[in-house]
């Protein structure tokens, strides 16, 4: 299954000389790059945004990061618009990737990353300035007369047409919502699937080299791809496929 989520930060923070306390702040793709120019030492760090905070940075750098990849031919998919997102599961699943990578081709020797970076700050983005908070009215200033205009204001009503459309805006918002709760449990089940397959193939290659997987192992994933749970039940006129 790969490292914990301790075990990977502190091995990245060691390597790459950063104090990232959670997983969710390499989806900034700063530390991916790191990473990569730690094993081939010829990633342009220096334009690296590793205090990135806003979406276009994090595309800077999933850019050189993609650039290195192809470089060096390696061919895993980096799932940019996962990553960005900050999610736990997408970020700890790709950082167990690049530790397996890392180990089998690091050349060894020590790795100076505050050096390959030239300087460029590693802390982490931090959010935008709050805006400051509005001076106190000082009512006294307030001409009289204004104040009086104010009160009497008339108060816009809301006509009757205006309240059902506003009603039926509601409803059809409540209702893309459930869709959109729907897809994504739809989404999260399959690709626990995928996931889930994923992991056996990988298992059954580590302990059985090239050799073709026999019956019992295209059974068991067969099984695992017709597994079902409620509210993802087959519909009932679809065919069986037949069993290996």
């Amino acid at each position: 299954m790969g490292e914990s989520r301790t075990e990977l930060l502190a091995w990245l923070n060691d390597l790459c000389q950063v104090n990232y306390t959670k997983i969710e702040q390499c989806g900034t793709g700063a530390v991916h790059c790191a990473i990569i120019d730690s094993i081939y030492r010829d990633v342009p760090l220096s334009k690296v945004k590793f205090a990135a905070k806003h979406e276009y940075e994090y595309v800077a750098n999933y850019k050189i990061l993609q650039a290195a990849f192809d470089k060096h031919k390696i061919d895993n998919h980096i799932p940019v618009d996962r990553l960005m997102k900050c999610k736990f599961q997408d970020n700890i699943e790709f950082m167990q990737w690049m530790k397996k990578y890392w180990d089998q081709y690091y050349p060894g020797g020590a790795y100076d990353a505050a050096a390959r970076r030239g300087g460029v700050s590693t802390a982490v983005g931090t959010p935008l300035k709050k805006a400051a908070a509005a001076a106190p009215v000082n009512r006294s200033a307030i001409a009289p007369a204004a104040l009086g205009a104010a009160k009497s204001a008339p108060i816009p009503s809301v006509s009757s047409d205006m309240a059902k459309k506003m009603q039926e805006m509601t409803l059809q918002a409540e209702e893309l919502k459930e869709t959109v709760g729907q897809v994504e449990k739809e989404r999260d089940f399959y690709f626990s699937k995928l996931r889930e397959i994923e992991l056996y193939v990988s298992g059954a290659l580590e302990q059985g080299g090239d050799q073709v997987m026999g019956k019992e192992s295209l059974a068991h994933i067969q099984a695992i791809m017709y597994k079902t749970e409620e509210g993802f039940e087959p519909p009932a006129n679809v065919e069986e496929t037949e069993t290996f």
